[in-house]
């Protein structure tokens, strides 16, 4: 069924606490997409952001970020009082995150919050302690230590605690049951919070497209809790990492530096460690978008230490045989691949065979550096198109910074003008394509330009931190792609 849906990181909602959280805002979001005829909302990873504010490296893959957590709400469970966190100094602007001033600020608010929660706990926390026992334990255990080393990457631990030697956890445990308590008791919050943001979503036959990063990051209790699980040597140093290799897009390639999978030690449990977590992804999402899918089929190591992606390797992937572990215990999980970057003939198999949809970005279809077959004319039904994802410009941005030839042969193509808006054609352009659904990034729907580009490659600072102003998804709007999302024949049935 054809239908249409927009990208916006919860992060980017208004607020007037420093960030978009999971309260009203985020209600009143999901009431603009039904009456804007949308089907989906695709989001940015959940997860807790680390240094460099990125949500696709995180402390964990399964814990909620904290600062989503919406303060108005906790105040209305009589959590906290108006004059605990009203009155705080987010150090932004309406269109800016400061993750500085939240790292400081916020978590005072939040202990405050859970003081209150665990004095009387509610009636189902202990079923959700229980319920989340794979991984909540040694998250909190692994937030309890970072804070009490100074924010230390878990390499640089003693050596009991970073050998996870038993009788240094059974003593960590028991020093820090208080800081435990507080970050199990966040993830509460979390979750109980995105569990009724998701069914008010629903209610409104609103699906939510989650994110699920390939790799994890190297500070991780993802690591740290199941290192035989990654390409560690006997010091847990990885041997090498991941990125990607110099392109047109890099003269460099991309150095990620996360741990690369052991996948011949993952393939002797079935892969034990993935289909975690994908049950768990496909539990709080409608969809699962996985980043980076040709990863699975070949990936590129980088040897530890390097400066740069130049030197690496491709090496082997899992290919079909995770899947079929997944699709063994899951079933048929609702899956997007991100299959975007260095496709070769292994990955368009991989992908074949596995029968999930790819992704379609109509920039990359005007760009001289790719020559990817990514105009709309040529896309399949079985495919996901969109005009930018979070890694590129704005239409708007695109227009202003690309080749002039790249976006000549742009206009050409959609017969693009000004007075119509150049977003509004690019937009235009994929919703009149085959796909079967069709995604824009909140900023184009607004007609944002490079001021509102959520993520450069490569690049450290002034990354994650857009927000839309308070008004901007109104009535008028929603109408207006209302028409255009009946015309294209992507309302919902």
């Amino acid at each position: 069924m054809r239908a249409s849906g927009i990208l916006m990181p919860i992060s980017s909602l208004p607020s007037p606490y420093g960030i978009g959280t999971m309260g009203q805002q985020a209600r009143q979001f999901v009431d603009f997409l039904s009456q804007a005829g949308q089907a989906y909302w695709q989001i940015l990873p959940v997860c807790p952001t680390s240094y460099g504010d990125s949500p696709y490296q995180s402390f964990s893959t399964y814990a909620g970020n904290p600062y989503f957590i919406d303060l108005d709400t906790l105040a209305a469970q009589g959590l906290l009082k108006p004059k605990e966190y009203k009155h705080i100094d987010w150090q932004c602007t309406p269109e800016q995150i400061n993750y500085g001033a939240l790292y400081e600020k916020r978590y005072a608010v939040l202990r405050t919050a859970c003081e209150r929660l665990l004095a009387a706990p509610p009636a189902d926390y202990r079923d959700f302690v229980r319920k989340n026992r794979f991984w909540l334990p040694d998250y909190a255990l692994f937030m309890a230590l970072k804070d009490a080393h100074g924010g230390a990457c878990w390499q640089e631990w003693e050596h009991p605690l970073r050998k996870r030697e038993p009788d240094a956890l059974k003593a960590a445990r028991r020093t820090y049951a208080k800081d435990i308590a507080f970050w199990q008791a966040v993830q509460y919050l979390f979750y109980t919070q995105w569990q009724a943001l998701k069914e008010y979503a629903n209610s409104k036959h609103i699906q939510i497209i989650g994110d699920l990063p390939i790799y994890v990051a190297l500070d991780s209790v993802d690591v740290w809790s199941s290192p035989q699980d990654f390409q560690l040597d006997a010091d847990l140093n990885p041997t090498e990492v991941a990125g990607c290799p110099p392109d047109g897009f890099s003269a460099t390639g991309q150095l990620w530096g996360n741990p690369l999978y052991d996948w011949d030690a993952m393939a002797q449990n079935g892969y034990a460690w993935w289909v975690r977590r994908i049950r768990h992804m496909c539990s709080i999402y409608d969809v699962v978008r996985i980043d980076h899918f040709r990863g699975f089929a070949g990936y590129y190591a980088i040897p530890y230490g390097n400066k740069t992606a130049e030197g690496g390797r491709w090496r082997t992937g899992p290919g079909y045989a995770l899947f079929a572990a997944i699709k063994k215990k899951l079933g048929e999980p609702r899956i997007i691949a991100e299959d975007l970057g260095f496709l070769t003939d292994d990955v368009n198999a991989l992908l074949r065979k596995c029968g999930y949809p790819g992704m379609k970005v109509l920039e990359f279809g005007f760009d001289s550096r790719d020559g990817g077959d990514y105009r709309p004319h040529g896309y399949p039904v079985n495919s996901i198109a969109y005009v930018g994802t979070h890694d590129n410009e704005p239409v708007n941005g695109w227009m202003a910074t690309a080749a002039p030839e790249d976006v000549a042969r742009a206009v050409r193509y959609l017969n693009l003008t000004k007075q119509e808006g150049y977003h509004w054609g690019m937009m235009r352009g994929i919703w009149a394509s085959a796909a079967e659904l069709s995604i824009v990034q909140a900023q184009d729907l607004l007609g944002l330009g490079h001021e509102a580009r959520m993520n450069t490659p490569s690049t450290l600072g002034g990354n994650w931190c857009w927000r839309a102003k308070r008004g901007a998804f109104n009535d008028r709007l929603a109408v207006k792609l209302h028409d255009l999302t009946e015309l294209y024949g992507r309302l919902p049935e």
